[in-house]
């Protein structure tokens, strides 16, 4: 159900999945200079529980990549999230707030070696890999730990697809279970990636039934793996529509069912956008409107360099809900702007032929909805322009950091 707020002049109807904790006017309260980004936690709470009550049976792995916030982690660990860690760093993260490093999975397909000594001398068993060169240095550095290879599968259903950089195709997989185990390590499971964002469930299907093809093959190879792990690429709703936690497990649940030769003890997913994105807001000021060649343009102190990298990577086809502070934001006519950063770099550019308030002028606010994965992760002070500060509202961890 859309919800409707009491705005000054008229009442402001938000898209529905838009948190109400996350209103303009209770932005506008938030006294943070700009920019600055603003996170619900109880929003994050409810999409885990969303989640999991969609997959039961499947134990969540937060893949912390996409926002580390120790807010968000603390909300998530005290929920009983595991979590996901391409880094040494990361899992220093998460030590530092107390989560167990057995409770977490190492799934950075190629990793330093030094990190892997260390993770493995914290309490880290489980380290993914996909290659012969990986499985080599899992073996010196990690002796005896439990690894997961990762399947190479179709991730053309998604915005951003992974499987050129990592992946082993099927019959690599198999023969990389094998060499684990003569390496002394223990062939653990198997995971795959259907990109980030990926907006088609048969994605899921596709790539379970590849993972049983797997599991099958090595069965007959006398290995018997205990975990299947979804990966990640569970959407978040930005602009247009994306299939529900529902919707994917619709997919996903039968697809578990029909796996051959058997199903495994565990099951794992690595979710990260679709925990955070919509449950953050990204406020920023205007910091000046121009008409060039006929354009109107509108300049922000928040630019790609600073927080809105993923508009870099998708060519400025990533869409992001948009509103603005303007009293009469719902009833006054709309125009076109391009939307552009503080820096003085021209590919700085976010948007282009984005509606906003013909009234639009400097000092005035837009508010960036969806905005709680890859932001703060990707975000510099290029140019000198800062980065956006965290503040977390709905939860006992609510205030800026």
């Amino acid at each position: 159900m859309t919800a409707v707020l009491a705005d000054h002049h008229a009442r402001v109807s938000l898209p529905p999945h838009w948190p109400a904790a996350l209103a303009p006017q209770r932005l506008a309260a938030i006294e943070t200079p700009t920019p600055y980004l603003v996170t619900d936690l109880s929003t994050v709470a409810d999409r885990y529980g969303r989640l999991t009550a969609a997959l039961p049976g499947v134990q969540p792995y937060y893949a912390m990549k996409c926002n580390s916030s120790p807010e968000i982690l603390q909300t998530l660990a005290g929920l009983g999230a595991g979590f996901e860690v391409a880094s040494l760093g990361e899992l220093k993260m998460l030590q530092y707030i107390g989560v167990d490093p057995a409770d977490v999975l190492y799934s950075n397909p190629i990793k330093p070696a030094a990190h892997i000594a260390a993770a493995h001398a914290a309490g880290l068993w489980r380290f993914s890999f996909d290659s012969e060169g990986e499985l080599r240095k899992l073996a010196l550095h990690a002796p005896g730990a439990a690894v997961y290879v990762r399947l190479r599968v179709d991730d053309s259903n998604a915005i951003f697809p992974l499987s050129r950089k990592f992946g082993a195709e099927a019959h690599e997989a198999r023969a990389l279970l094998l060499l684990a185990r003569e390496l002394g390590l223990r062939p653990y499971g198997v995971t795959f990636h259907v990109g980030s964002q990926c907006k088609s469930t048969s994605a899921w299907r596709q790539a379970i039934a590849a993972a049983g093809r797997l599991m099958a093959a090595a069965e007959r190879d006398g290995v018997t793996l205990e975990m299947l792990n979804l990966g990640g690429g569970f959407p978040a709703r930005y602009v247009e529509a994306v299939p529900t936690a529902p919707d994917v497990a619709a997919t996903i649940l039968p697809a578990l069912d029909e796996l051959l030769p058997y199903r495994p003890a565990v099951l794992a997913a690595e979710p990260g956008r679709h925990l955070v994105a919509e449950s953050a807001v990204l406020v920023a000021t205007v910091l000046g409107r121009e008409v060039r060649a006929g354009e109107n343009w509108v300049y922000l102190d928040v630019g790609a360099y600073n927080g809105l990298m993923e508009t870099q990577q998708t060519v400025n086809q990533w869409r992001f809900p948009l509103w603005s502070s303007r009293p009469d934001h719902a009833v006054v006519a709309h125009l076109p702007f391009t939307v552009t950063g503080p820096s003085c770099d021209s590919s700085d550019t976010m948007f282009y032929g984005i509606p906003l308030p013909a009234t639009i002028s400097e000092g005035d606010r837009i508010y960036i909805g969806s905005a709680g994965a890859y932001t703060l992760s990707y975000a510099s002070g290029f140019n000198g322009f800062p980065p956006p500060a965290p503040v977390f509202v709905g939860g006992s961890h609510a205030g800026r950091r």
